[in-house]
């Protein structure tokens, strides 16, 4: 496992555009998240930082969502390498652990490069006009630092965008495995 930390897009970037289907083929698209806030986070099946946060992140997001936040989560990990993260292992853990946002394939991996994502879990939360007002941690609790999951860090954000008040600009970079990319498919934003 390599731990990574998030690129910390800058605030106030705007939302990438994308258009990727989730496991049964059905076609979701930035546009679609338009005029929202929204969250876009990406995550995988297979690491330990995710398995982590799932249930809780499960709870949050479908909280959240029903405030008004559209959410979507994107998987860019190399499923030929790490088949826990194919397209058919992602449907069973959106069902097993009660994922309510569509969960995305990003198979050639432009989608995470074009956010500079380089994590799972990397959260990034947008206002409804496209801007990015949020980037990094869900909260501070790790695999083995003992601190429990509540996802404060991300619901703080959330709850000031939906509410209309400024999100803290004080974020602290989410931390979790690399993304898996595939041989020669490397960003060159790590340095």
């Amino acid at each position: 496992m390599v731990s990574v930390n998030s690129t910390m897009l800058p605030l106030g970037s705007k939302m990438p555009a994308f258009e990727l289907a989730d496991p049964a083929g059905e076609t979701h698209s930035s546009s679609g998240l338009q005029g929202n806030p929204a969250l876009v986070m990406f995550i995988c099946n297979h690491c330990p930082y995710v398995k982590h946060i799932r249930p809780r992140l499960a709870e949050v997001t479908k909280d959240l969502a029903g405030r008004g936040l559209a959410v979507v989560g994107i998987n860019s990990n190399n499923a030929e390498l790490y088949p826990d993260d194919s397209p058919e292992a992602m449907k069973a853990e959106a069902l097993e652990f009660g994922y309510t946002f569509p969960y995305l394939v990003d198979e050639d991996q432009s989608v995470a490069k074009s956010f500079r994502a380089a994590c799972t879990p990397d959260f990034y939360l947008f206002d409804a006009n496209g801007a990015l007002a949020y980037r990094g941690q869900f909260d501070a609790s790790r695999p083995k630092n003992d601190l429990p999951v509540t996802g404060d860090d991300l619901v703080a954000a959330a709850q000031a965008l939906l509410e209309g008040r400024p999100v803290p600009e004080d974020q602290r970079p989410s931390i979790g495995c690399n993304i898996k990319w595939k041989p020669g498919n490397e960003p060159d934003y790590f340095g």
